[in-house]
């Protein structure tokens, strides 16, 4: 296929391009400034400028894909809900000119906060918080025509040169000498290697059914003290419980979510294509060098 991606040269999207070629695809990656060309270009992908905010290059690249990935998102948690906006416009787009062609289109969800007290699954409905709204413009695509599928990514996506959740724990360890979890710290959160992920949405684009909502969660749930205590251990720093309400003195905007019990099955996705996770998992590749050679924090934006 010929397949355009957004978000082609991001954390997960320079993973999916490489999965893509070798399955004998033909990329075309939407770049919006010359370092992203100039990745895409040495990647081996075709470059298709534009960005979220211009939808005469969203509609272009769509209408000459036989399937696309949506994998773009502006990640500024200071505007989140006009993220959101920008991402269902773009959804809205791209489906727009997929309609009636049973082309494939495949986007990012989350799975944090989807289902609040017991383990996610796939048939959940779509979240009502993040994007769920994205999800439920999908599920109506999928009755016009449109072969869509949302794959669910766990709150960590973890590999070299993650920029997510576990490194702005790291560098807030870094800065407060402590390395924190919430309360016992028993609440679970579900990981998955950015190699895995790709897999999938490989797996999505060439054959998932119209309408699945797929889970890219390797570890079901893990502890988010057994998280701390890697990250305590590797700084030589105290790893200590705090309250919810003194989470955010600490770790920041993370602290409204660090404490979620958030598990998530991926059986059914498991069933449906055939995924098969192979790579580490979080607590074991959190414990790299990679994690604790820089100090970054995460990327707002």
């Amino acid at each position: 296929m010929r397949v355009f991606v957004t978000g082609a040269s991001g954390f997960i999207g320079s993973a999916v391009v490489p999965e893509l070629l070798g399955a004998g695809h033909q990329v075309v990656g939407l770049a919006r400034s010359d370092a992203s060309a100039r990745a895409l270009e040495a990647a081996g992908a075709e470059v298709h400028r534009g960005s979220l905010d211009d939808p005469d290059s969203l509609r272009a690249g769509a209408a000459k894909a036989d399937g696309v990935i949506h994998l773009a998102f502006i990640h500024d948690f200071s505007k989140f809900q006009d993220s959101i906006r920008a991402d269902t416009r773009a959804i809205e787009v791209m489906g727009a000119v997929l309609e009636g062609s049973h082309r494939p289109l495949v986007i990012a969800s989350g799975l944090l906060g989807l289902a609040p007290g017991r383990t996610a699954v796939e048939t959940d409905a779509p979240p009502k918080m993040g994007r769920g709204a994205s999800e439920e413009l999908m599920l109506a695509l999928a009755t016009r025509g449109v072969r869509t599928s949302i794959v669910r990514l766990a709150p960590s996506v973890h590999g070299q040169g993650d920029h997510g959740f576990v490194p702005h724990l790291i560098h807030s360890a870094r800065q407060k000498g402590v390395s924190i979890y919430v309360g016992e710290g028993a609440n679970r959160w579900p990981g998955v290697h950015r190699l895995d992920a790709a897999r999938l949405f490989r797996l999505a684009l060439e054959r998932a059914p119209a309408g699945s909502k797929l889970h890219a969660a390797a570890d079901e749930g893990v502890p988010t003290r057994d998280i701390a205590n890697v990250i305590g251990r590797r700084l030589g720093v105290p790893v200590v419980s705090k309250k919810p309400e003194e989470a955010g003195d600490f770790v920041g905007f993370l602290g409204a979510f660090f404490g979620f019990d958030a598990p998530a099955s991926s059986a059914l996705t498991r069933e449906q294509l055939g995924w098969r996770p192979v790579e580490p998992g979080l607590l074991a590749d959190i414990d790299n060098d990679y994690y604790f050679a820089s100090d970054t924090g995460m990327r707002m934006s």
